[in-house]
């Protein structure tokens, strides 16, 4: 079945333009021109990610992305004209999957869409096993984070970033390597938003996020998953 993708973009030629691309490459793509009227369409129907501009009439993609992760995990990779990191950093911050900055080749957008289309699906016949840490628990098949029981919600990126350092515990991984492990793909990043999601874990899983205990980072060099957590032998 194909993926359903909606674009909310205020600029309806540039809209058409990737809804016939991305329609060509095999997507069912809906198009909204206003944040109220994409946000009725994810009301109205269920998609599989959503292409979100950061300028919109009526209110900005920022608090679209808000409203949109309250209510649900589905993938968003926002666009914008702007192009300073602290842009991208706030849209990070507040849940965005992925970020691409104005102008960008149609292609590069397939694929990002691509990789964090892969990044919210389970393969067939992936790992089952849930990774244990003291208290934390990491379900692999069922894409979820418990602390005692009690679920706590990451994107599906940072999902994958946390499942990456889980796998590799004890050891030190760089930005680099980390980006390398939960992309899969060599796609353009920038390594202040490797720490903008360590945040965001850190907030959903450690009980004091300023003096992390699972999540350490190592200066000049990168973050670690501890392998012995909240009083283990």
């Amino acid at each position: 079945m194909a993926e359903r993708l909606l674009i909310i973009d205020d600029d309806a030629r540039l809209a058409a333009m990737l809804s016939d691309y991305l329609s060509a490459a095999g997507f069912v793509v809906e198009r909204r021109l206003t944040g109220r009227d994409g946000l009725a369409a994810l009301e109205a129907a269920t998609f599989d990610a959503v292409i979100l501009d950061v300028m919109l009439p009526d209110i900005d993609g920022f608090e679209v992305c808000r409203t949109i992760r309250a209510r649900a995990e589905t993938p968003i990779l926002m666009l914008t004209a702007r192009g300073e990191d602290t842009d991208r950093i706030v849209g990070l911050e507040i849940g965005a999957d992925d970020y691409l900055p104005k102008p960008f080749n149609p292609r590069e957008l397939q694929a990002r869409i691509r990789a964090i289309l892969r990044r919210g699906r389970v393969a067939a016949g992936s790992p089952g096993a849930i990774l244990r840490f003291g208290r934390l628990q990491i379900d692999r098949e069922s894409r979820m984070v418990r602390i005692d029981g009690e679920e706590r919600l990451l994107t599906s990126y940072q999902f994958d970033l946390l499942v990456a350092l889980a796998e590799n515990a004890g050891r030190v991984l760089g930005r680099e390597r980390l980006m390398d492990l939960v992309k899969g793909a060599e796609l353009d990043a920038f390594d202040r938003s490797i720490d903008v999601h360590i945040s965001r874990i850190r907030a959903a899983i450690e009980d004091d996020p300023k003096h992390p205990r699972r999540i350490l980072t190592v200066r000049g060099a990168g973050y670690v998953f501890a392998r012995k957590q909240d009083g283990e032998p």
